[in-house]
């Protein structure tokens, strides 16, 4: 094994520079994969555009005494915690309230939805998929001017970019899937700390762990399409591409019934997919219970472990089988035109990713930034530096294709087909070829139906 990844604690800006080539010319979720006709394409390379900060002469005095609705889904105490400080700060600059909601992100699309069809318009939301709203959010670049979007990463900007070229959506951070291991349990088990490793060998030495603390399972992943397609790309193959469905059946198969056949063997928890339906459901507690020893989710957990695990633990690199890397994602901000106050609510969304806010929201919730400057600069996290550097370096071993596939405005239809085809499988209504045959023809539907 080679040795474990070693970052001082200043994340350095050089690092997620060298990933910009994959996020200037592929984009992430949510976004047509190219520039829409008559427009221009973006840049590919991280831009120097962030002096000149675009509305930072917004004039607030004129808004003071006034609220701003929120709408918020938590990925854990420490984002929350670092957005309510930033809120504080804002409050006290401008003189205008926030009301931060919080809604569970299984619930935030519907919530969002009812919100807008019974005319209870939020002002702003923080969202993983702007498109259900793309007509109802403001042009970004037309409030603050059409460089504003500059100051982000092409490839993000290339995400949230309306089929005109408005930028609709600003993006607050990216994410990157990947492993968290119980150390603790590990080294109780004498097993190898792994710097690299196999879908062979981590189930391998999961079931070690498992065994030698008596653990109820030895694998957890999130329930989610999104989590799934982690496995998927490692075993070679992405559910979408610019073209259409890329789905290759046999490396799905393989990938699909790594995970299935852990749950015959109640190595992985049956009930905790079969559960809740299609919804989302993390199994970030499970992990958090030591009720198992590796459990597959993303960065953005960083920050809620280093609060609340009450054993060592650590972000580890992503095994691999056909490939190596993760799968990424990205957050947004949205303001929406028919809110009371839409010019206030956009900018609010421009003052929160403003340099000196993302980066003191990035580096207090360990989320990874979007901004140009801070990208070049870099960020020094308060805690857990190198597990934020495993997360960077599988940035960079992620292939293209990943955000290719998370680009599709199918990627949700797609995903959550993923979901339900597994839960029949695991419910013993389907087999593994069945669910496959399945998840390409929804995922078809899911583009007929987008365009």
């Amino acid at each position: 094994m080679v040795r474990r990844h070693r970052l001082r604690a200043a994340i350095v800006g050089s690092a997620l520079l060298a990933t910009t080539a994959a996020l200037g010319h592929t984009s992430l979720a949510g976004a047509t994969t190219e520039p829409p006709e008559g427009t221009a394409a973006p840049d590919t390379a991280a831009t120097d555009t962030a002096a000149g900060e675009s509305g930072s002469d917004f004039d607030f005095s004129a808004y003071a005494g006034e609220t701003v609705t929120y709408v918020y889904f938590t990925d854990g105490a420490p984002d929350e915690e670092a957005t309510r400080a930033a809120i504080a700060t804002f409050t006290e600059e401008t003189g205008v309230e926030v009301d931060l909601q919080i809604v569970p992100f299984a619930d935030l699309e519907t919530t969002l939805q009812a919100q807008l069809s019974g005319g209870d318009v939020p002002d702003v939301a923080r969202v993983s998929n702007w498109r259900p709203f793309v007509g109802d959010v403001v042009d970004m670049n037309e409030m603050f001017g059409a460089d504003y979007s500059d100051q982000f990463l092409a490839g993000q900007v290339a995400t949230a970019l309306g089929d005109n070229g408005e930028f609709l959506a600003v993006p607050s951070d990216i994410t990157m899937n990947g492993p968290f291991i119980n150390v603790d349990a590990f080294n109780e088990a004498g097993v190898e700390i792994p710097t690299e490793w196999t879908w062979d060998e981590l189930i391998e030495a999961a079931k070690q762990v498992q065994e030698a603390n008596d653990m109820e399972f030895a694998v957890a992943i999130d329930k989610s399409g999104h989590r799934v397609s982690t496995v998927l790309s490692q075993f070679g193959t992405t559910l979408l591409g610019p073209d259409g469905v890329t789905l290759d059946p046999a490396m799905a198969e393989a990938a699909i019934t790594t995970l299935t056949d852990l749950m015959a063997e109640d190595a992985m928890s049956a009930d905790f997919w079969l559960e809740s339906g299609s919804r989302y459901a993390g199994a970030n507690e499970m992990f958090l219970a030591e009720a198992v020893p590796v459990y597959i989710s993303g960065n953005w957990q960083v920050g809620q472990f280093a609060e609340n695990a009450a054993f060592e633990w650590a972000a580890v690199p992503n095994p691999c089988a056909e490939r190596c890397g993760g799968f990424p994602g990205g957050k947004y901000m949205v303001a929406f035109s028919g809110s009371d106050n839409p010019e206030l609510a956009a900018a609010f969304v421009e003052w929160m990713n403003r340099t000196e806010n993302q980066q003191q929201i990035s580096e207090g919730a360990s989320w990874l930034p979007t901004r140009n400057d801070l990208i070049e600069s870099g960020l020094t996290y308060t805690s857990r530096s190198e597990d934020m550097a495993v997360f960077l370096a599988d940035i960079a071993a992620t292939p293209d294709d990943t955000y290719l596939s998370l680009a599709s405005p199918a990627f949700n239809a797609a995903a959550t087909a993923v979901v339900e085809e597994i839960a029949l499988v695991v419910a013993g209504e389907e087999d593994v070829p069945t669910a496959v045959e399945n998840i390409i023809a929804r995922s078809e539907q899911g583009l007929e139906d987008a365009s």
